[in-house]
């Protein structure tokens, strides 16, 4: 991913969101017990399980993962392995952040609201991915409703190595990068970056900003001629942060998680690291984050 080191700049970025951060991300998977082992080894730790749905809340430090099994029969049937199907953003009022992105354009999704659940506000992403836009996330949270607290877990277990969100990785169709920059600069406030301010393992494609400045969004093309040209846009990954990638890597090895070391391409290094995927889960990134 790359990355700006000049706080500063991010001031002075507008915020039409009132953005501060992300809430939670949500994988859709037919293995939620396989992919909830993935996690544990990162050191995320299961601390919830929804009311009435088939659904569980990992989390360490300040990142929730939530694992979504339940199927409406009504629902196309899930990939066999696990894919990210929404990103909450939390915002200071989700319903004035619901209307702005609708009067600019964007796709509202019809909510399936249960009995004794919250109605949160959703805009379609990208591939069949959803937007959501949380205000409840200080004393109260939406988790406090939908989910139901498991008997003797820390709900708050510390962050393994400092680990703490960075940013998401989307892989983009051919030409389709201005499409892409104008929908989250547009409805989101974000901001593409240089593309000389740059570091970790993969650097490919260009960098958006968060206006709050704590998130990236990492746009990748596929290369001309090859077999990613196949028109696919989804959300491939979740990128971690840390002060110290190698002593994480370090720490995560220790864990039973295995990294790519290929010596003609990706390897662990300071700058970042990228963790094999497997039947338990997806891959995840490592980057370096000097703030």
């Amino acid at each position: 991913m790359t990355h700006s080191t000049e706080r500063e700049a991010f001031g002075a970025l507008s915020n039409p969101l009132a953005l501060q951060g992300i809430e939670f991300i949500e994988y859709a998977t037919t293995k939620p017990q396989t992919l909830g082992q993935s996690l544990e080894k990162l050191g995320f730790r299961p601390v919830a399980r929804h009311r009435s749905r088939e659904v569980m809340l990992y989390r360490q430090g300040d990142m929730n993962i939530i694992i979504n099994a339940h199927r409406e029969p009504d629902d196309p049937p899930l990939a066999a392995k696990a894919v990210i199907t929404a990103v909450a953003f939390r915002v200071r009022d989700a319903a004035s952040a619901y209307r702005r992105v609708l009067e600019l354009g964007a796709w509202a999704v019809p909510s399936r609201v249960e009995v004794m659940e919250l109605n949160i506000p959703a805009i379609h992403g990208v591939g069949a991915s959803r937007i959501y836009f949380v205000d409840r996330h200080e004393v109260f949270s939406i988790y406090d409703v939908d989910f139901v607290p498991i008997p003797g877990v820390d709900p708050r277990p510390p962050a393994l190595c400092g680990l703490h969100l960075f940013g998401l990785v989307q892989y983009i169709g051919l030409d389709r990068m201005a499409d892409w920059v104008s929908f989250y600069g547009e409805l989101l406030g974000f901001s593409e970056l240089s593309a000389e301010l740059s570091f970790g393992v993969l650097s490919r494609g260009c960098i958006l900003a968060s206006p709050c400045g704590t998130i990236y969004w990492q746009l990748i093309e596929p290369e001309p001629d090859t077999a990613e040209l196949d028109g696919a846009e989804y959300l491939q990954r979740i990128a971690f942060g840390s002060a110290d990638v190698l002593a994480a890597v370090a720490a995560l090895k220790s864990r039973g998680v295995d990294f790519v070391e290929s010596a003609s391409g990706v390897r662990s290094g300071a700058r970042g690291a990228l963790t094999c995927p497997s039947d338990q889960g997806p891959s995840f990134e490592l980057v370096r984050d000097p703030r």
